[in-house]
């Protein structure tokens, strides 16, 4: 299991009369690492412990999920966690790997740390000037847990995923029977109404201070402009139009012509299905309209917090 942080080089401390100033400090070196994974390993098993996802004796920890309504999906995550095959004749077996490289010497591993079976690697970091690198660092973070253009089909109609990285002991593919890939798909889907991404210190959506150090949103602008004077281009320009995130996210650029290539200028949305049908129809492309068998639906109403 692996988990993602953007944390700050540095913090914000407040003056005199009430500013934030931000004070960079240096990169952690190879003690304070080691000293933070150990504190960590130690915290989340503390944590767990208290939660009663784990039992431990003189030696060593395991995992004890309940085994009440949530008893399928537990035992498709302890499995997930221990590497073991969740289902079919090979349950609690090892899954199935392919070693094709030879294994590194163990050894000390430039900024990474590890402890009782936890790792904490800390060795990239970007400047303020660097947007490029930062974007590309919180793309990373925020990738989907399987690239599918790593997945394939043996002969034999197992899966085989390819490995980003290989591990030290030479690991380069692991092996999935169909149904058991299917479980792990499973182990990771997140819960209802679970928080995928959480922000943390003067981040937090409850920090005082959040204001001071976030870029202002286009609404913040607009209230800016109406109440405090005109809001200035570059606040203006903070938030991405939705036509730039599909462009950004989805390579999707509705603002260009396919035929042409002049530049194209939002002028509506509709969003009603009868009306979007009628001008599909006018136009003879009424196939286009949506599929009766898989109609969309709204955003769900209930009582979300985000």
């Amino acid at each position: 299991m692996h988990f993602h942080l953007l944390v700050l080089d540095g913090v914000y401390c407040r003056n005199g009369v009430g500013r934030l100033r931000f004070v960079p400090v240096p990169a952690p070196d190879a003690a304070e690492l080691e000293r933070l994974v150990q504190t960590m390993a130690e915290r989340i098993g503390r944590s767990l412990e208290r939660s009663g996802l784990i039992t431990r004796d003189i030696e060593n920890a395991y995992l004890a999920l309940d085994s009440g309504e949530e008893a399928p999906i537990n035992a498709l995550l302890g499995a997930s966690i221990t590497y073991r095959i969740a289902t079919g004749p090979r349950e609690g077996q090892r899954v199935f790997t392919l070693q094709t490289l030879p294994a590194e010497p163990d050894g000390p591993r430039r900024e990474v740390a590890e402890s009782s079976g936890f790792s904490l690697h800390a060795g990239i970091a970007a400047k303020a000037s660097q947007r490029d690198k930062l974007e590309h660092l919180a793309r990373y973070v925020s990738r989907p847990p399987v690239a599918t253009e790593r997945l394939s089909l043996t002969e034999g109609g197992q899966v085989r995923c390819a490995l980003k990285t290989p591990y030290r002991d030479g690991t380069t593919h692991v092996i999935f029977e169909p149904e058991d890939f299917i479980a792990r798909l499973a182990a990771l889907v997140p819960k209802p109404r679970a928080h995928l991404t959480r922000f943390h210190g003067v981040f937090a959506p409850a920090s005082p201070d959040r204001a001071r150090v976030v870029p202002k949103t286009r609404a913040a602008a607009a209230n800016k402009a109406n109440g405090c004077g005109e809001a200035s281009a570059t606040d203006r320009q903070r938030s991405l139009t939705w036509a730039q995130r599909l462009k950004r996210v989805f390579a999707i650029d509705i603002e260009v012509c396919r035929r042409c290539g002049g530049k194209l200028r939002v002028i509506a949305s509709i969003e009603e299905q009868a009306t979007i049908e009628r001008i599909l129809g006018h136009l003879g492309r009424g196939g286009e309209s949506v599929d009766p068998a898989h109609p969309s639906r709204a955003p769900p109403r209930g009582d979300l917090s985000l």
